[in-house]
């Protein structure tokens, strides 16, 4: 497996694609990589050379912020928020949707499994 600045990408598969499994490249950047470089987006990532690899890693390196300090920044970011007291910055710490989206019937993802909360109980009668 090629390793482009850390990352194992897909061997088998195109290299448009393959350079997408790194954080912080998506189809668009990954092909203004390629396009840049002056490779073959329909080549395999198995078939690039060493040079290539080295041609890539550096490209990444020096003109984007990808991997791990893309992940320190987005980090940072809400960080600050959590810091400044924004209402943004609470809805992370509270670990709920941050963007305006309802919470009363969707949120799963953000909210995690159901806890259930027992309902109340009937009084007996007299």
């Amino acid at each position: 497996m090629p390793r482009v600045i850390g990352v194992d990408i897909p061997e088998n598969k195109r290299l448009e694609i393959s350079l997408t499994y790194i954080y912080g490249v998506g189809r668009s950047r990954s092909n203004e990589i390629i396009k840049k470089l002056g490779l073959d987006p329909n080549m395999r990532a198995h078939k690039l050379s060493d040079e290539e690899i080295a041609k890539i890693s550096n490209t990444l390196v020096s003109e984007y912020v990808v991997e791990g300090d893309l992940r320190r920044q987005v980090r940072n970011n809400i960080e600050r928020l959590i810091a400044i007291h924004s209402y943004r910055g609470l809805r992370h710490r509270l670990g709920l949707p941050a963007r305006g989206q309802r919470t009363r019937s969707n949120a799963r993802t953000r909210k995690g499994k159901r806890k259930t909360i027992a309902g109340k109980k009937k009084a007996p009668k007299q």
